[in-house]
């Protein structure tokens, strides 16, 4: 794809992104996707869900999975994974992502976790599109935190306990941790390899089977959410492509929309408010 517009080509696809002052680590996002497909991204953040219409085919952990209509989608923080539609129609959506941190402060409950990405739920997918445009649509403080209270009920029961990761699988999180650290410079092959006391060749090769994405793709999806928060807290979006380890800003601008479906000047002007 040459160059990304302001707004979509086709006139049936749209994102939209609100934060709410009051309740800082939510982001709410309501689409409407048809032709579009995201590239591979993260929010790290719990992104909770429902499919309004339409269905939605997305990479998730390694394996392909199908959302169709009043399907509940709920995603564990730091897992990349790609979109697009199933049907000729595309896909309407509602999702609000919460911080880890902010869950386990509301809740009081510590390593959440989702075993299922998707599950066809008809009445637990109305009330969570219920909920989350409610909390669109009011700014009173104390109807907020009551919704979202209400919200996290929806979902409490669909949580686990985080599973114990298994031997070996400790390398490549520390992998994950550097990237984190030092997404702002150029990274080598060489250098990650060393972090995870492999050599270049099977460390790319375990890494694939551990993430099911390549160093490069976790890389930029750290890139782009990390330009993202950039963003979100008022940064020129002139300055965030240097500060994220991007080219530049038109190279900002085109890895931003194919992961979020929308540029980052829009995606600041929804959110910040001024």
């Amino acid at each position: 794809m040459q160059g990304v517009p302001e707004s979509f080509i086709d006139e049936r696809d749209s994102a939209r992104f609100r934060h709410l002052p009051q309740l800082p680590g939510v982001e709410l996002y309501h689409a409407h996707i048809s032709r579009y497909a995201f590239e591979p991204h993260t929010h790290e953040a719990f992104g909770i869900g429902a499919i309004e219409s339409g269905a939605e085919r997305f990479r998730y952990r390694g394996t392909q999975h199908v959302a169709p209509a009043y399907s509940v989608v709920t995603m564990n923080p730091d897992e990349i994974h790609t979109g697009q539609a199933e049907t000729a129609d595309g896909w309407r959506y509602r999702m609000i992502y919460l911080e880890p941190d902010l869950l386990e402060q509301i809740t009081g409950v510590r390593h959440w976790w989702f075993k299922d990405v998707t599950r066809h739920d008809p009445l637990r997918s109305q009330q969570l599109c219920q909920l989350i445009y409610g909390l669109w649509h009011t700014d009173d403080p104390l109807a907020q935190q009551g919704l979202l209270l209400d919200l996290i009920d929806t979902f409490r029961p669909l949580a686990r306990h985080a599973p114990a990761l298994h031997e070996g699988a400790h390398r490549f999180e520390r992998v994950r941790d550097y990237l984190h650290d030092n997404y702002m410079r150029p990274v080598t092959l060489d250098e990650l390899a060393n972090v995870a006391s492999l050599s270049p060749y099977h460390f790319q090769r375990q890494f694939k089977a551990h993430f099911h994405v390549t160093p490069h793709q976790m890389l930029m999806a750290i890139r782009l959410w990390r330009a993202k928060a950039f963003l979100t807290h008022g940064m020129p979006a002139a300055e965030v492509a240097a500060a994220a380890g991007l080219t530049d800003q038109s190279h900002l601008t085109r890895t931003f929309a194919r992961r979020y479906g929308i540029t980052p000047v829009r995606y600041q002007k929804q959110v910040v408010r001024r």
